[in-house]
């Protein structure tokens, strides 16, 4: 099996870089796959011709989609699509990395992979317009909604607290949004298990979740990742209201990943085995 990874370079892709040591898999670099140019892309994937596709690019900065939700939807939606058709040309799976922002999240259930969507926001709006033109290509794919990624590389939110946290004696988080925090090396992981999967058998197409456990809120997330680096910082609980951004945020991103579980084996990571692994990388442990 020969994978194409677009994506290589941010905090799945750099893990993707780990998982497939010692396997036939190729990175595209942003100066042949710039996401902003989708035919420049479908072009790279015609070339290589891979017997699966990975996508690990996204547009990711919620609260700036509010003003640039036309690129947004570019690198989101529309470079996927025409990628995931290309790939149902060439009779290659395409796996898809999606997220928990598509849905609106009100209640305390986990989102099953069939619930309603409505996103808040722009990035969610432009992640589900990605998800339906994958689905729309006709081939072979795995769309993996993941939620509150974190790793040593690039910027996330434990990276985020280590800094905060060992300048300030104090932090205030927020508590009343509630989700499942998800290590880039699990994604990673999974993504390559999926693609395997697919290309052995095509029937397994369809709409995954793979989100760590167990479900905390931010707050506990930070209190954690304090406590395993050992930072002396007290968290303060705020409610969101008390942190306004452009974007609005779900306050449930809890995902119900027994369907991932029961197709690929895949069950949910526990996200403090991750974490350990990360201060590890970044020496923090």
């Amino acid at each position: 099996m020969s994978i194409l990874v677009f994506g290589g370079n941010g905090q799945v892709g750099t893990e993707l870089r780990r998982a497939a040591a010692g396997t036939d898999t190729v990175f595209a670099p942003r100066e042949r796959a710039d996401f902003a140019d989708p035919v420049a892309c479908v072009a790279l994937l015609e070339e290589i011709r891979p017997t699966a596709v990975i996508n690990a690019v996204a547009y990711t900065a919620v609260d700036q989609a509010e003003e640039k939700e036309d690129l947004a939807t570019v690198i989101n939606a529309r470079t996927p699509g025409a990628l995931a058709q290309a790939a149902a040309g060439i009779g290659a799976p395409f796996v898809h990395i999606s997220t928990d922002y598509v849905f609106e999240g009100s209640g305390e259930q986990p989102w099953s992979v069939d619930a309603l969507t409505a996103p808040l926001g722009a990035y969610g709006r432009s992640k589900l317009a990605g998800e339906d033109a994958v689905r729309a290509a006709g081939g072979s794919h795995a769309i993996l909604r993941t939620s509150w990624v974190i790793s040593a590389h690039g910027r996330n939110f434990l990276k985020t607290m280590l800094r905060l946290g060992k300048e300030r004696d104090r932090l205030t988080v927020v508590s009343d949004q509630i989700g499942g925090p998800t290590c880039a090396a699990d994604i990673a992981a999974a993504c390559m298990t999926i693609a395997g999967a697919l290309t052995s058998s095509g029937d397994k197409s369809g709409t995954y979740h793979f989100s760590g456990a167990p479900d905390v809120s931010w707050a506990e997330l930070a209190r954690a990742i304090f406590d395993m680096a050992g930072i002396d910082c007290v968290v303060e609980d705020i409610p969101s209201s008390a942190f306004p951004t452009p974007a609005r945020r779900p306050a449930n991103s809890r995902l119900d990943n027994s369907l991932t579980a029961r197709v690929f084996g895949l069950e949910r990571p526990d996200w403090r085995v991750g974490i350990r692994a990360i201060l590890n990388d970044l020496g923090d442990q």
